[in-house]
């Protein structure tokens, strides 16, 4: 019986087998980032939002427009300018339900972030300005002890473009040396005592990214005096402070 013959192997180019190694490797790597994307997405809750949804989030931007009109007028009927001419105000809220206009006049205050404090000088505009942004927003008078240990322990400044923390006195000289303040002690007491160069020293200070209180925020928008967390706490602000810091 005759020997078969060996059949000859298929040859397949080098290239070939390089392009379907690469093939493979890319669909592996495409398949892990899809199951990557995936479990993200479930670990922030990723939600898809309902027509409804959309359309009373639109109604309550709208609603918080209309509110934000109206405090304003009670605010020139009253014509109410606090005791105290210095301020801290917290922004404590504000997201999905705030109308662009209200969004504006935070950061217009520099308050870009839900627990970011600024100081400011009281007067009839700012307190108009408060008036608009009131429920998202708490404030009061800082006294001597609440100023020194919010520079001291959170201060943080403007300094050649970057965030430089307060730490160093050669910082200070060197941005407000011009108006007499050399040093932190000196930035407190231009603070409290609201003085001459109030704006130039709260401009250097960086808006206070504050802790989040323990339960002292309830998330409720009405005013404080009636039983909510916004608006003015007067004295009571310390208190609030001394959580937060």
């Amino acid at each position: 019986m005759a020997e078969e013959e060996p059949k000859p192997l298929n040859y397949i180019p080098e290239v070939i087998l390089k392009k379907r190694k690469n093939n493979e490797e890319w669909a592996i790597r495409r398949k892990q980032q899809l199951e990557q994307r995936v479990k993200k997405l479930k670990s922030d809750n990723f939600v898809i939002k309902k027509p409804e949804q959309f359309i009373r989030e639109y109604r309550d931007r709208e609603m918080d427009l209309v509110q934000m009109k109206n405090r304003k007028k009670q605010l020139i009927r009253s014509g109410v300018i606090p005791d105290s001419k210095l301020l801290f105000v917290v922004r404590i809220g504000g997201k999905n339900d705030m109308h662009p206009n209200t969004r504006k006049v935070l950061y217009s205050l520099r308050l870009r972030r839900v627990f970011n404090g600024v100081f400011l000088k009281a007067n009839g505009r700012i307190m108009e300005i408060l008036k608009k942004v009131e429920p998202y927003i708490t404030y009061g008078y800082p006294n001597l002890k609440s100023v020194k240990d919010l520079i001291y322990k959170k201060g943080v400044a403007k300094f050649e473009k970057q965030r430089v923390p307060l730490t160093d006195n050669n910082i200070v000289e060197q941005a407000l040396g011009q108006f007499n303040i050399i040093c932190l002690e000196d930035i407190v007491n231009e603070i409290t005592n609201v003085g001459p160069h109030f704006q130039e020293v709260s401009s250097f200070l960086c808006p206070f990214t504050l802790n989040k209180p323990v339960k002292a925020l309830q998330g409720k928008r009405r005013r404080y005096k009636d039983g909510g967390d916004s608006g003015n706490r007067e004295d009571d602000i310390n208190e609030l402070l001394r959580k937060m810091n």
